[in-house]
């Protein structure tokens, strides 16, 4: 249901109170997505995953319940990677994937080619 001319006009005053009183945060929220958080949210994960398994490796030999700990670092990372990714959704992962073949459009080359068949 789209807005009425009034409820439009109360969002853009609004809007504007915003941005003169508090230009910083109308820029941040401007910016700031769901899938940008999440995606910040799955790269957190993927460090802690890997130190998990950093902890786990060192420490098997010294005592277990310090690897124990790593294994337990590795499972909460897994979660919260996983629920980030649901967060994100199919849109979210879209979003993202385009942006990244636009940002590097050398990647997008080379699986071409990959699916090409050789002329040899």
């Amino acid at each position: 249901m789209p807005l009425s001319e009034d409820e439009q006009r109360i969002l853009a005053e609004i809007e504007k109170n915003l941005h003169e009183s508090d230009p910083r945060l109308a820029r941040e929220v401007s910016e700031t997505t769901v899938y940008r958080h999440a995606l910040g949210s799955l790269k957190w994960s993927v460090l802690g995953f890997i130190a998990g398994i950093a902890v786990m490796v060192a420490t098997l030999q010294i005592h277990f319940l310090i690897a124990f700990v790593g294994f337990l670092l590795m499972l909460g990372s897994a979660i919260g990677f996983e629920r980030n990714l649901r967060l994100m959704g199919k849109a979210g992962v879209d979003q993202f994937s385009r942006a990244f073949r636009a940002a590097n459009p050398q990647s997008g080359r080379d699986a071409d080619r990959k699916d090409e068949p050789d002329s040899d």
